[in-house]
């Protein structure tokens, strides 16, 4: 299975004051940190290896996770350094540690979503960049994309119409190649990445049907909270 590199390198201002002195990744959600929820739903989903890209208060990140050993996992960190270097740029910084092929997703994501198909489809598709999208219909977040017969047909995040009745899921699968020409240190966003492949007709698409749960907003990290105390009720 591929590696997933986990962006947890931003500032998460939404989530002031909490977030001044605990990064994102790092927020208590049923009595532990978020990113071992999330990181448990990866090795579930057969993931054994994660680079964790982080930034604003990345050692507590490695201090708190450690090498993953303990959930069955193999789990790195990559430093920004002085300066953030955003979404695409941290994954730039990363990729010696990434391998040819690997997933991307956000530090406030929970994806229960199917691992293996996404990583089997992207395989197949010959392209730079696979996108996951879900039918959202402006629900749980504002709609960014045109999707049509398993296809994108515009996506942004700032010029929307109202055809786009789908989201970015939030998780991504790339070739390292896909990266190649940002540049090095420097801050760049992975939603320009994804804009450029799609003009380059190097992005594909696939559609999942689990909704997605995120951290990133209060309100976002009250739902996830109750979400996980649910599932683990279910599950004992």
């Amino acid at each position: 299975m591929l590696t997933v590199a986990i962006l947890a390198g931003g500032l998460a201002t939404r989530l002031r004051p909490m977030t001044e002195t605990v990064p994102k990744s790092l927020l208590e959600v049923n009595g532990e940190p978020f990113a071992m929820h999330q990181l448990r739903l990866l090795q579930a989903n057969g993931i054994r290896r994660v680079v964790m890209c982080v930034g604003h208060l990345g050692a507590l990140v490695q201090r708190a996770i450690g090498d993953g050993s303990a959930l069955g996992l193999q789990v790195d960190y990559s430093f920004d350094g002085p300066a953030l270097l955003g979404t695409a740029g941290a994954i730039k910084n990363a990729l010696p540690k990434l391998g040819e092929s690997f997933f991307v997703m956000y530090g406030d994501s929970y994806l229960p979503c199917d691992y293996t198909a996404i990583a089997r489809n992207f395989g197949s598709a010959g392209v730079l960049g696979m996108m996951t999208v879900f039918r959202n219909e402006g629900k749980w977040d504002t709609s960014n994309l045109e999707f049509e017969a398993g296809k994108i047909l515009a996506y942004s995040k700032t010029n929307r119409n109202p055809r786009m009745r789908y989201i970015d899921y939030g998780l991504g699968v790339f070739r390292a190649e896909a990266f190649y020409n940002l540049p090095v240190g420097q801050a760049s966003d992975l939603t320009e990445l994804y804009v450029d492949l799609l003009q380059r007709k190097q992005l594909a698409a696939y559609e999942v049907t689990e909704r997605f749960y995120e951290i990133g907003s209060p309100e976002g990290l009250r739902e996830t909270t109750d979400f996980l105390a649910a599932q683990r009720v279910h599950q004992s």
